[in-house]
């Protein structure tokens, strides 16, 4: 279960457990030793209780057998001449050593004490089995309560942990009342400081969706307002070409209304690639791009269009000027650049499309000896939809104001820059566009 109450009473439990076995084992240990400490009391002062009592030799056949854990005394004279023995069946050894010793049997091990007073050797000893018993039944007594705790733990652990995860829960609760026209931020009010980073970032996700969203609802509108303007022109004029009643009058009918069809088509395709750029959406695999090649491809599409309005179209380019991109977006940027470039410069003009590296980067720069555009306008261009100052501009060469929106948007996803500045001679506009290089 993926649930972090869950793992929380778990891991707590397992800690209260191992806490539980640690404190057993300690305090078996601590019993043991504090038995066999009072046994070996025991024993010692069992001996000295012997050591003056008289004692005749052992009778053969003799066999009093104790309790298994009972004491066993054994006495000898200085001859080594057995005097006594409580149990004649346990087998330990005969001649003993001074002092406490402990010793293995067929029946366990013994603790044994044996001591010197006057003409006789007591020994005095006890199995070691007792000692484990006596120690084990201190430390059960010991841990029996703890254990009953266990359950009444795990209840207070579940109970504190509901307690303590209840943020998260008003925070969920929060976010899920908010909605797409509602994205107001989450209160911080009353919450801990472990929540607030959450929160934080989550008042920075809704900031940053509800951006987009009017950001989105403008598109839209921007959109649909752009493409109403030619598609009613393209409904007028294929209203003019049904109306005509010579063949003149339906040719230019029809030569206008291809055009209509051509401007709504070109808008259409801009609107898709912009909608391909933004954030999220593309996600192809970065390549390593040759953007010369690049260039001249795009040169070699836009040169019959060029030609047809006696633009004197040129390429210059380093060999070898190489990025890491989208290889369709970095074309879509090319083409864009250059076709307004094409479109906005007037008959008999020139537009050259130079691909160098510079400062480090791989450059390309599109120039022509166009209208240009205004300081003043130079920040906006980059808005979608915006023209700027029309003046000098052929009608037919008016655009939608989305071509440079969609190098903006492809620069950025790229980390490129693209500035502005002065065309070919002293007018027409300037485009850079630098992209850092991929590493060797």
């Amino acid at each position: 279960m993926n649930s972090i109450r869950y793992r929380l009473l778990v891991w707590l439990l397992m800690g209260a457990a191992l806490a539980v076995a640690g404190a057993a084992i300690g305090t078996y240990l601590r019993a043991r030793d504090e038995a066999n400490a009072l046994f070996d009391y025991q024993l010692k002062q069992m001996a000295a209780s012997l050591t003056d009592a008289p004692f005749a030799a052992v009778a053969p056949g003799s066999s009093a057998l104790g309790a298994a854990d009972a004491l066993v005394v054994q006495i000898w004279d200085r001859n080594g001449v057995q005097l006594f023995m409580s149990q004649p069946r346990r087998v330990l050894p005969q001649h003993a050593q001074l002092g406490f010793t402990t010793v293995a049997t067929e029946h366990g091990e013994w603790r044994v004490f044996s001591t010197l007073a006057e003409d006789q050797v007591v020994q005095v000893a006890q199995p070691m089995s007792a000692r484990r018993e006596l120690a084990a039944s201190m430390a059960l007594r010991t841990i029996v309560p703890l254990l009953a705790a266990l359950p009444f733990l795990a209840l207070f652990a579940w109970f504190t942990i509901a307690r303590g995860l209840s943020p998260l829960n008003r925070v969920a609760d929060a976010v899920a009342r908010r909605s797409p026209v509602a994205l107001e931020p989450l209160s911080e009010a009353g919450l801990p400081s472990e929540v607030r980073p959450l929160v934080h970032a989550l008042n920075g996700l809704l900031e940053r969706l509800d951006q987009a969203l009017v950001a989105q609802r403008s598109f839209i509108a921007d959109a649909a307002h752009e493409l109403r303007t030619p598609l009613t022109a393209v409904h007028l004029q294929a209203q003019l070409a049904e109306r005509a009643t010579t063949d003149a009058d339906r040719s230019a009918a029809l030569t206008e209304l291809k055009g209509g069809l051509e401007r709504a088509t070109r808008l259409s395709e801009q609107l898709l690639a912009l909608a391909r750029e933004e954030p999220g959406v593309s996600d192809r695999v970065a390549v390593v791009i040759d953007l010369g090649t690049t260039a001249r491809t795009v040169v070699a599409d836009l040169a019959p269009l060029a030609a047809a309005k006696g633009i004197d179209l040129g390429l210059n380019e380093t060999q070898g000027v190489q990025i890491r991109g989208d290889a369709d977006a970095i074309a879509t940027l090319v083409s864009n650049l250059v076709d307004n470039a094409v479109r906005y410069t007037p008959s008999g003009g020139r537009v050259d499309v130079v691909v160098t590296p510079k400062d480090g980067a791989a450059t390309i720069e599109v120039r022509d000896n166009g209208p240009g555009i205004s300081l003043e306008d130079r920040e906006r261009v980059f808005d979608r939809f915006y023209r700027g100052a029309a003046a000098h501009v052929p009608a037919a060469a008016v655009g939608s104001g989305l071509g440079l929106a969609i190098v903006r948007r492809i620069a950025d996803r790229h980390d490129a820059t693209v500035t502005l500045g002065p065309g070919l001679g002293d007018k027409g506009l300037g485009v850079t566009v630098r992209f850092a290089q991929p590493s060797p």
